[in-house]
C-alpha cells in the first residue's frame, strides 16, 4: 500500500511541477531531414552534423514545486562547435506544436549564423545577439516567427518581480536582449545563473579524457552476450577513464568533501558476473556524467549510448611499411602523405562451397533478369556495307527509282554488330565490428552482407560485366585491412563463394583509406564507366582520432579524388542516421538508405542494373 500511494504521489507531483507540454512535443528525429537542408541553405557549414544535445544542470532558480518533485534540474542546451550542431532531442516548451517546431527552425538558423569555431564562454551572449540580428537582416521572413517565439518564451520565463534584485536585473537584461538583439553587451552579475534561454545556443560542453594509459586492443571477434538495450534517444555527457585495476577494492579513501557529492567517480571494480540491472538505461539517465573505461571482459548487460567524448590523441609521423596512403587533415586543410598503412588480405579458412539453399530461388530469378543485359548480336539496317543485302532498303530504293524520286545513297546492306557493355564495378563492403550487430532474430549485418555478395556475384555472372569484391576494416591508421574477395580477372565460382562465406567482422571503419585503394584498383581498368559500390552500416570511425568531422571530411576528400579519376561512387547503407551526413559525402543522388537491412541482398543487384542502364 505504501508503494502504491508513493507511486500515485510521485506521478501527481511530477505532473504538476513539470513545465512542458508532451502532447505538443516535436522530436529532433522528425526534423532531422529538414534540419540538415535548412542549415545548409542558410549558409551553414555542410560538414557539420546535427545531433541531440546532452542534458546538463543549469543551476537556475526553481520553484518550490519543482524542488519537491526533483524535476527541472537539467536542460538540453542547443550548442555548436566546429564539428556538431547540437539541438534538444525533443522540444515541448510551448502548448502549441507549431511554436515548438518554429523553435527548432530558429535554433537551426541561429547555428548557421554563429562563428565557425563555436561560442566562447565569455562572449556567448553577445554572439547570440549578433547572430540573431544577422539572421533577421539576411532573412526577413524569420521576423514574424521570431517575434512570436520571443513572446512565447517570455511568457514561460520567471517573473522578475518575484526574483531577488540581482537575478531580476539579469532577467530584465535577457528580455531586452531577446526583444532588441545587440542591445545588451553582458548580463549583470547574479548569485545564481539565469533560467535557460531557449532561443540561444550555449557554449559546447568540454569533453574530458583522464586516461593515463593506452586502451587495450579490441579483439576482432567477440561473442554476443547479455542483454542489449538502445539508449541513443538523446546525447549524454561523458568522460574517459582508465579501467580500475581491481586492487584493494574495499579500501576506499575518506575525504570530508565527499560527503557533499555523490557524483565523484571512484575506481571500484564491481564483479563482472553480477546480475543485470532491471533498468540500466534509467540508472544512466540519473548520472550527470558517464565515465567510460575499456575492458576485455564480458558484462551482464549492454547499453548503446550517444556520448560526448573527446577524440583520442594522435601522431602525424609518416609510416614506412605496407601500402602507404594519404589522409586528409581537415583542421589543417592538408593532405598528409603516407599517413595510413594498408595490408592486402585473403580470407582464411575459405573452403569452396555452393550457394546456400535459401538463396537458390532468388539467384535463379536474378540470373534470368540479368541475362537481358548480356551483350548480344544485332543487325543494323541500311548500312553502306555488310555481309547481306537489306531487302527493305532495296525495295524502297527500287520504288523510289520507279516513281522518279531521289534514291538515298546511305546503303542497302545489313551489318552485324556486337555491342559490349563498357563498364566495370567494384563492391567495397564494410567489415567492421559493428556488422556483428543483429538485425533480426536470425541474421546479423555481416550475414546480410554475405547474402548480398553471393547474389550480386550470381547476377553479374549472367551479364559478363567485369566486377571485383573487396572488404575493409581498420584499427588505427597503421593497421588497415583490405580483404581481397574476388579480383576482376577471377571467375565467380565455388572458390569465390567460399571466400564470401568466410568473411567475419573485423575492427573499425577507416573508410577513406579503403576508398583510396579501391580507386587505385579501378584506375587501372580500361572500361569507360567505373562504378564503386560501397556497402556500409554506419559513419566513418576508428579507435583513434578518426571520428566525427575528421572521418567525414577525409571520406569526402577520398570520394572527390575518386571522381577525378573517373570513378563513380555510390553508397548503400542501413544507417538510419545517414541522412545527416551522406548528402555531404555523396551528393543528393549518390546514396540510398535501406530502412530494412534484410532488403539489401535483393536490392543490391537491382541498384546495379539501374546505375548501369543509362
Amino acid at each position: 500500500m505504501e508503494e502504491f500511494i508513493g507511486g500515485l504521489w510521485h506521478r501527481f507531483i511530477t505532473r504538476a511541477a513539470t513545465r512542458s507540454y508532451p502532447q505538443a512535443a516535436v522530436r529532433l528525429a522528425d526534423m532531422e531531414r529538414t534540419a540538415g537542408i535548412l542549415f545548409r541553405a542558410l549558409g551553414g557549414d555542410p560538414g557539420l552534423r546535427v545531433a541531440p544535445a546532452a542534458e546538463t544542470e543549469h543551476g537556475a532558480r526553481r520553484g518550490w514545486l519543482a524542488r519537491i518533485a526533483h524535476v527541472g534540474e537539467k536542460a538540453a542546451h542547443a550548442a555548436r562547435d566546429d564539428e556538431t550542431l547540437r539541438l534538444p532531442a525533443e522540444i515541448a516548451l510551448f502548448p502549441e506544436r507549431s511554436h515548438n517546431r518554429d523553435l527548432y527552425l530558429w535554433l537551426i538558423a541561429q547555428g548557421a549564423a554563429l562563428p565557425a569555431d563555436g561560442l566562447a564562454a565569455d562572449n556567448w551572449i553577445a554572439a547570440n545577439q549578433a547572430a540573431s540580428a544577422a539572421t533577421l537582416m539576411a532573412f526577413p521572413g524569420f521576423a514574424s516567427r521570431y517575434q512570436r517565439l520571443v513572446e512565447a518564451v517570455v511568457a514561460e520565463r520567471p517573473d522578475p518581480r518575484k526574483l531577488p534584485a540581482d537575478e531580476a536585473a539579469a532577467e530584465r537584461a535577457i528580455r531586452q536582449a531577446l526583444a532588441e538583439p545587440g542591445s545588451v553587451a553582458a548580463l549583470p552579475a547574479a548569485k545564481r545563473p539565469p533560467a535557460p534561454v531557449a532561443l540561444w545556443l550555449y557554449p559546447a560542453p568540454v569533453a574530458i579524457d583522464r586516461r593515463q594509459s593506452e586502451p587495450p586492443a579490441t579483439p576482432a571477434e567477440r561473442p554476443e552476450g547479455g542483454k542489449t538495450q538502445d539508449a541513443t534517444d538523446r546525447r549524454r555527457q561523458a568522460q574517459r577513464e582508465d579501467m580500475p585495476d581491481g586492487k584493494n577494492g574495499l579500501n576506499l579513501p575518506f575525504r570530508a568533501e565527499s560527503l557533499l557529492s555523490f557524483a565523484e567517480y571512484v575506481k571500484v571494480n564491481r564483479g563482472q558476473d553480477d546480475d543485470a540491472s532491471d533498468d540500466p538505461a534509467r540508472a544512466a539517465a540519473d548520472m550527470d556524467r558517464i565515465s567510460v573505461a575499456q575492458d576485455t571482459r564480458d558484462t551482464a548487460s549492454k547499453l548503446r549510448f550517444d556520448l560526448d567524448l573527446p577524440s583520442a590523441a594522435h601522431d602525424d609521423i609518416p609510416l614506412q611499411s605496407g601500402i602507404l596512403l594519404p589522409e586528409w587533415d581537415w583542421k589543417k586543410q592538408q593532405l598528409k602523405r603516407d599517413m595510413c598503412s594498408l595490408t592486402l588480405l585473403d580470407p582464411r579458412n575459405a573452403a569452396p562451397c555452393e550457394l546456400p539453399a535459401h538463396l537458390l530461388r532468388p539467384a535463379r530469378r536474378l540470373r534470368h533478369q540479368f541475362e537481358a543485359l548480356t551483350p548480344a548480336r544485332r543487325w543494323l539496317k541500311n548500312q553502306p556495307e555488310g555481309p547481306e543485302l537489306d531487302i527493305d532498303a532495296c525495295v524502297r530504293a527500287f520504288a523510289d527509282r520507279r516513281t522518279g524520286h531521289a534514291v538515298s545513297n546511305s546503303g542497302g546492306y545489313l551489318a552485324c554488330e556486337r555491342r559490349e557493355r563498357d563498364l566495370c564495378c567494384l563492391v567495397l563492403a564494410d567489415l567492421s565490428l559493428s556488422t556483428d550487430t543483429w538485425v533480426s532474430d536470425e541474421q546479423r549485418v555481416i550475414d546480410v552482407i554475405r547474402d548480398s555478395l553471393w547474389l550480386f556475384s550470381e547476377a553479374l555472372g549472367a551479364t559478363g560485366d567485369p566486377f571485383g569484391l573487396y572488404g575493409f576494416s581498420s584499427r588505427k591508421r597503421d593497421h588497415i585491412r583490405f580483404h581481397r574477395i574476388k579480383d576482376f580477372d577471377e571467375p565467380a565460382d565455388a572458390r569465390i563463394r567460399g571466400r564470401i562465406g568466410a568473411l567475419k567482422p573485423g575492427f573499425y571503419t577507416r573508410i577513406g583509406a579503403g576508398i583510396r585503394y579501391a580507386t587505385q584498383i579501378l584506375a587501372k581498368r580500361p572500361e569507360s564507366l567505373k562504378l564503386l559500390l560501397i556497402l556500409s552500416d554506419g559513419k566513418p570511425n576508428d579507435v583513434d582520432h578518426y571520428e566525427g568531422r575528421y572521418g567525414i571530411e577525409d571520406t569526402r576528400m577520398s570520394l572527390n579524388a575518386a571522381r577525378q579519376e573517373g570513378v563513380r561512387p555510390f553508397c548503400v547503407t542501413i544507417d538510419k542516421e545517414g541522412q545527416g551526413y551522406l548528402p555531404h559525402l555523396f551528393g543528393p543522388a549518390g546514396y540510398t538508405i535501406l530502412r530494412k537491412p534484410s532488403e539489401l541482398p535483393a536490392r543490391l543487384p537491382l541498384l546495379y542494373a539501374q546505375l548501369t542502364s543509362a
